[in-house]
């Protein structure tokens, strides 16, 4: 029963309780800060005996409807509001990294430093992974455009100094071997430059090859040719215990548009014209055969299925696994 004392008590006891807060230092009531950036940014999956290990180089805003070609500018905005990437879209740079078990293999390297503070983070995301890049045996390059070669070098050095790049022999050439009519190019230019100065540190240092269109790359690898976006631009095909994957580079830019209108293109595209017809073949075979695809410019962490639709393609990401 609740007899004076008691409530003289607890009354003193709410006093108290009181009086202690409002003593206490303003900070500890304080709103908890804002942080303002992500995770490391890295995602496993298993494929056969292979494990998968999917690294952001980062995110870029890209005014993708002033990028697209074989469009008006006006229909791609208003296709791209509809699916709420209007304006600067948030562009996803991918690499990816696979074990073997026997070797470690990483598809595409990023930016490095060439493209700004808002990519060049493969390394960090390597070594978030569990991983060092001087671990890595292997590099292979769907192509050597800027955002899947920059991150080869920093300050000239080799990051992955005991891999291997290789790269598809067209492509080598197309770069590495420009002419002078090339190289004074105001667009190919500055683009034959920078091959140059990441992928020249590797054939300084003999570790560098070329393979052949729909070749191995290394044992146990293949590639399909996909020319168009550049002269070499290769998949890269690994398979496991009946499992298969197809690292595709920039077959497609973007998760929705080029999808519905496979024949959109995009300004980087070296042969417009090739670029569309290689997406187009790399799209049906995707969706017939079911395997799974892994894009550079997906939204991370850039894997999942094509499906056809009503309208022509999807893409369908793969479902988040917290462990396999």
């Amino acid at each position: 029963m609740q007899t004076r004392r008691n409530l003289l008590k607890s009354s003193a006891g709410i006093a108290l309780a009181a009086g202690v807060i409002s003593v206490l230092p303003s900070t500890v009531l304080a709103k908890a800060a804002i942080i303002g950036k992500q995770a490391a940014s890295y995602y496993r999956l298993k494929l056969g005996d292979y494990e998968i290990t999917a690294l952001s180089d980062g995110t870029v805003k890209l005014p993708m409807a002033k990028i697209y070609r074989n469009i008006k500018e006006t229909d791609a905005e208003a296709y791209l509001e509809g699916h709420f990437q209007a304006g600067d879209a948030e562009t996803s740079v991918n690499a990816f990294l696979i074990n073997t078990g026997e070797k470690l293999v990483l598809v595409d390297a990023g930016t490095g430093d060439l493209m700004g503070p808002a990519l060049g983070k493969l390394v960090a995301n390597i070594e978030a992974s569990g991983y060092k890049t001087s671990e890595i045996d292997h590099v292979i390059l769907t192509h050597i455009h800027a955002d899947h070669s920059g991150g080869l070098v920093i300050g000239g050095k080799r990051v992955f100094e005991n891999a291997v790049l290789h790269v598809n022999q067209r492509e080598a050439d197309f770069w590495l071997k420009a002419d002078a009519k090339a190289k004074v190019d105001k667009v190919l230019g500055p683009q034959i430059a920078q091959a140059e100065k990441c992928v020249g540190p590797y054939v300084e240092a003999g570790k560098f090859e070329t393979f052949a269109d729909d070749a191995a790359p290394i044992q146990g690898f293949g590639s399909v040719l996909h020319a168009g976006h550049t002269p070499g631009h290769s998949g890269i095909i690994v398979e496991s215990k009946g499992e298969k994957i197809i690292f595709w580079g920039d077959i497609a830019h973007g998760d929705v548009l080029q999808f519905d209108q496979p024949e959109v293109t995009v300004d980087f595209d070296v042969d417009q014209k090739a670029a569309a017809a290689s997406r187009a073949i790399a799209f049906a075979e995707a969706a017939d055969q079911k395997y799974l695809v892994a894009g550079a410019h997906h939204a991370f962490p850039g894997i999942g299925h094509v499906r056809r639709d009503d309208s022509n393609y999807d893409w369908v990401p793969l479902v988040y696994k917290a462990g396999y």
